[in-house]
């Protein structure tokens, strides 16, 4: 196999016969491309015949489940994908149309030791890409990316015999069967069920429906244009249409599904967003009483309240801080045997005995119901309200170019380690501690903390604050951090500020 060109240069010849693949589109735990500005479909061959090389190498059985969202170029990319897959020698079992978890649980269902998911996530339109992992329920971390990205820059893609293609009919209801299991609910739920056209459209209704829930629909119908939004929960044009929608309708509360439906959104009855992190620790504090002495894995950017709510700790939870990315998660909640793990961009792994450990917006919705459920005479809005009060900042990003954003992090984190070590302070309070699996998250002596970790994604530094006390601690931190931050010259404006 020749190596792919890196640039892709449109309506010429070669781009209808070479591999053509922009490097930076292997990301640190899937690959995403805009198509076709940054690779073509003989470069996503290119890919498939560079995924099928490295389940042989490693030794893996040659079986894997490849499915596709709801976007009109998915299925070509798929079908490219699929042939590169085959010419590899691997068996193909294509279970069509499908969310990001379908193709995880057809990895269970089907017995497939390996999965390929084409979406482009949450990502608008014109973006694709491949959701890959070789050991359920994890999905490709940055060791196994940089693997298969050489196979395929390099051209070490290994042509062998034995590919075949099979198309698996029924996955799609055995995966609804096995959400809904025989559950029925009690107590009478009205949900506004915000799926902004995207392929969730062809799952939740008819989930919330199995489940005895009144769905109140909100741009259900499939439609790959997207004419309302791009179906992405953390966006405010989505959350505020789904808050909308609940004080129309009267509803209980909203949950909104991304692209692929591997997140999901909460908006409470008042029409409150309810950031997902705060979802986590809602879901938590029930399943403590559930399942008392779990572990609970939360992304560095999640709130402190995991280790710190009172109702966690008198249930003997323990709170384990660790890297964000759904990849990073995903592993760390298998390592260490966790009941569940929450990521404030709304990835939530549900492990034995709840879910199977992938991160699937239709478990979390399910899970949701039977929360409300157990808390008959509860809203979402008590609920929101029961959870002690915190002060936190967005999500900042100041910008450090890709190139130099991991070199600055790391001398940022000496920085705060040796203040540490001082007995520095910062914000007035004695820093108790200075986590640094992601960065550096500097927890004060009163549970309030602040965030410097690198983008994974964008040529960004990222940077939360959070405090248990007030606004004015909050921004107090925020205030010390970045005159750490600003000793570093590379780093730039930021995104948006507090």
């Amino acid at each position: 196999m020749t190596k792919p060109a890196p640039t892709v240069t449109q309506n010429t010849w070669e781009f209808l016969r070479d591999a053509m693949i922009t490097p930076t589109g292997f990301r640190e735990y899937d690959a995403r491309w805009k198509y076709p500005d940054d690779i073509n479909l003989p470069g996503i061959t290119a890919l498939g015949l560079g995924l099928g090389t490295q389940m042989q190498r490693r030794g893996i059985e040659p079986v894997i489940a490849v499915g596709n969202d709801y976007r009109d170029y998915s299925l070509a990319i798929k079908n490219a994908l699929m042939l590169g897959l085959m010419q590899a020698g691997i068996h193909v079992k294509d279970i069509g149309p499908a969310l990001s978890p379908m193709a995880y649980f057809a990895q269970f269902h089907l017995d497939a030791p390996a999965v390929a998911m084409v979406t482009a996530s949450h990502n608008p339109n014109g973006w694709t890409g491949v959701k890959m992992g070789f050991e359920r329920p994890l999905t490709h971390g940055p060791d196994e990316m940089s693997e298969l990205r050489d196979i395929v820059l390099n051209g070490e893609g290994n042509p062998q015999s034995g590919g075949r293609y099979e198309f698996i009919h029924g996955v799609r209801e055995a995966y609804l069967d096995d959400l809904v299991g025989d559950f029925k609910m009690s107590r009478k739920l009205k949900v506004v069920c915000a799926t902004g056209n995207g392929t969730a459209s062809a799952f939740a209704p008819e989930l919330f429906a199995r489940l005895g829930v009144e769905v109140v629909p909100s741009h259900n119908a499939l439609d790959y244009t997207f004419p309302h939004y791009n179906p992405n929960p953390e966006a405010m044009e989505m959350l505020h249409d789904m808050s909308a929608s609940v004080k129309a309708s009267g509803a209980d509360f909203a949950l909104g599904f991304d692209g692929d439906g591997d997140r999901c959104g909460v908006v409470d009855d008042e029409g409150e967003e309810i950031f997902a992190d705060k979802v986590g620790v809602i879901m938590a504090r029930d399943l403590a009483k559930l399942y008392p002495n779990a572990t609970f894995v939360a992304d560095v950017k999640s709130t402190g309240l995991f280790a710190s709510d009172p109702e966690l700790q008198k249930h003997g939870i323990k709170a384990d801080y660790w890297k964000t990315g759904h990849s990073h998660m995903k592993r760390r909640v298998k390592e260490i045997g966790a009941l569940a793990g929450f990521e404030k961009s709304g990835h939530y792994f549900l492990a034995e005995p709840i879910g199977r450990g992938y991160d699937c917006g239709m478990r979390v919705a399910v899970e949701i119901c039977k929360l409300m459920d157990r808390n008959p005479n509860m809203s979402m809005s008590d609920l929101r309200k029961a959870l002690p009060q915190t002060w936190a900042t967005p999500t900042m990003s100041p910008y450090a170019a890709d190139t130099e954003k991991y070199d600055i992090l790391a001398r940022l984190v000496d920085r705060l380690v040796a203040k540490h070590a001082a007995g520095e302070q910062i914000a007035g309070r004695a820093i108790k501690d200075v986590v640094t699996v992601n960065g550096a998250r500097v927890i004060l002596d009163n549970g309030a903390w602040g965030l410097i970790r690198a983008s994974s994604n964008t040529p960004n530094l990222v940077v939360v604050c959070e405090s248990p006390a007030s606004e004015a601690e909050m921004r107090a931190i925020f205030k010390d951090l970045d005159a750490v931050i600003r000793t570093e010259q590379g780093v730039g404006d930021y995104d948006q500020t507090i």
